[in-house]
Order: C-alpha cells, then structure tokens, then sequence
C-alpha cells in the first residue's frame, strides 16, 4: 500500500517537473567518487592512418579545425575525454593555415608528430616542435600554418565540457585567416620566462601566463636535472608547469605535468580525483588504471577516471605528459588525492 501511494505520488509531482531527493541522494551525495569515466587507451600507431585519411577528405580551411575527437568510451556523442575536458588529434598539411579564431574556451597543444608547423597567438609565431606545450589562452587570437614540408600533428585539450557546462562560451573569427606579427618569435618567453617580467606588469592568479610556449628541451632538461636527486615513489620524477609570473597553472581551468620514469622503475599506487589525460613523449612502458592494464608507447595516449588508483611501470626511460582540471578543483576546495603503500 505505501509503495502504491509513494508511485502515485512520484507521478503526480512529476507532472510538475519535480522529482523526490530520497530517490537520489546517494547518487547526487556519494560515498567517495564514482566517476562513469572508462579508463582507456588510443594507440597512436593504430589512429595514425585515420587522422591522415581526414587531410585527404577535408581541407583545413573547410572544417575551420581539422581534428577528430578522442571521446571517452562512456561519453560517446558527447565531445569530451573526461567530464570536464576534451581533446582531439589535429592535423595540418604542408602549405595549410587553420584561420584565426578566438574563443572563451582555453586551449592547449601538445606537438606529436612532423616539424614545420606554427602557432601565433596575439600576433607572435611559435614554431611547433614534437613534445612542446603550447597553449592558447581563453579569448586570445589564434592561427595555425605549415610552412613546412610533411604533416604535422598534435593533440588538443581543452574544457569545453567545462565552459559548457557554465554556459559560458563566445566565439570569433578572425578578419584575416593570418595574424599579422606584432612580436618575432620568441618575445613572450624573453620577457616572461627566464625569472624575470617587464618593469610595470602586474598580473593576478587567475589570469593565464603571457608564455604560451614551453618548449619540450626545457622541460626534458629540468626532468633530468632533478633526475640526479631521490625519486618519488609515487610520481617517480615529476614536475608541474606554471605561470612564471605567479606560480600559479599556465590556466586557471587546466593544469599540466610532466614526470619522468627511469627504466624498470614502477611508481606506487596513487589516486586524485581529477580525471588525467596523459600522453607518452619518450620511452614506452604500462599503465594499470583501477585493475585494467595498458601498454602505451610514444605517442599514445590515456585517460585515468577520478579515483581509480593508477600505477605505472616503466620499460625504458620514459617522460609523460598530462593535463587535468586540478586548477578547477583545488580553487573550489574539491580536490583531494591519496597515495597508497601496495
């Protein structure tokens, strides 16, 4: 009889687009996350060919960016690797431009394959090199050409699902497809990246670092520096990037890492609750992701859902990228991690 009357009742407040919390709550409050990510793993070898065959099928200019989307095996449809973020594979061809554009969401770039490529933002160039981070900070003009003479690919990441979320996303096209310079290639990490700023620049925490490149010979020389000293358990030897001028992340939505795993060197279990998108630049070795094991190799790339603790072994020298919405979460109090002994 209380069943019944409960049933009718759900279906009578329906009707007015209300639902009963007591039905719900320990899914809206659980328990410790239960993320309905799916870890998983895209073989660079493998999806080569495919990001290939769209240079023959589509131009850069025809599909404004060129790039198909690597959609978490629980979010099909949905545009996103994680809840939060998106990333995609891009290609440009030798003698192609991806016009102007600007937009709320932030952007970064990671280079994986082919030289020749560039990508000006707010009037400067940087030549694009396999391993380099490179981003484009939220509403700042950005264009992309190959000068070069062989395709040039690089992964995309983004918090579109983010800015979606919020409702919160504008976009603009540039007049012209090209930037004009303003500034040689360069000028950004001279004035913002070697410990020093220009005499009257002030910025704030949450602003995005004027230094839009991170070159990957630096970040592989300071992952060897440090090599020389102890090594973490859990991380093996792993650094963030910054915002030179605060120490805070390169963005205020995504964070990026870099960590350096010697051969035959296995980290410790660890778990975070920011979804981690990770990327081979060096060496190969294997990821076990919440009891699932993924062999990755250069280039290939693979997701850690919140939660799910991650261990990782190394068979030979090895340097990892990775991004995540850590930023997001450490501002708002969320975030949280835990290192585990076995």
């Amino acid at each position: 009889m209380t069943d019944t009357a409960r049933q009718d009742f759900y279906r009578r407040i329906d009707q007015h687009c209300m639902t009963p919390l007591w039905e719900v709550l320990g899914a809206l409050v659980p328990k410790q996350p239960a993320s309905p990510l799916q870890a998983a793993l895209w073989r660079y070898a493998d999806v080569r060919d495919h990001v290939m065959e769209a240079g023959r099928l589509i131009t850069a200019a025809e599909a404004e960016r060129r790039v198909l989307i690597l959609e978490n095996p629980a979010l099909r449809g949905n545009s996103s690797i994680t809840q939060s973020l998106y990333a995609g594979l891009q290609l440009i061809m030798p003698g192609e431009v991806a016009p102007a554009h600007r937009h709320s969401q932030s952007a970064l770039r990671l280079v994986l394959d082919g030289e020749g490529a560039y990508t000006a933002v707010d009037g400067e160039r940087t030549t694009m090199r396999h391993g380099d981070f490179i981003i484009t900070p939220s509403w700042t003009w950005h264009d992309h050409g190959n000068l070069g003479d062989e395709p040039v690919v690089w992964l995309d990441g983004l918090d579109i699902p983010t800015v979606r979320f919020f409702d919160a996303g504008f976009a603009e096209h540039g007049a012209q497809a090209v930037q004009q310079a303003t500034r040689p290639e360069g000028d950004a990490l001279a004035r913002y990246g070697n410990n020093m700023l220009p005499v009257d620049f002030v910025q704030t925490a949450a602003q995005p670092t004027k230094v839009f490149v991170y070159p990957f010979a630096k970040t592989r020389e300071s992952l060897l520096g440090i090599a020389r000293g102890a090594i973490d358990a859990h991380f093996g030897h792993k650094l963030r990037y910054v915002n030179p001028a605060t120490g805070a992340s390169p963005m205020p939505t995504i964070g990026a890492f870099a960590q350096r795993l010697p051969a035959g060197f296995e980290t410790l279990p660890y778990r975070c609750t920011d979804s981690t998108i990770y990327v081979c630049l060096e060496g190969q070795g294997s990821a076990d992701i919440g009891g699932q094991s993924f062999d990755f190799a250069l280039n290939d790339v693979f997701v850690v859902p919140s939660w799910q603790t991650l261990r990782l072994r190394a068979g030979a020298d090895t340097i990892l990228f990775s991004f995540s919405d850590r930023p997001i979460q450490q501002a708002l109090g969320l975030w949280r991690e835990e290192k585990l002994a076995r």
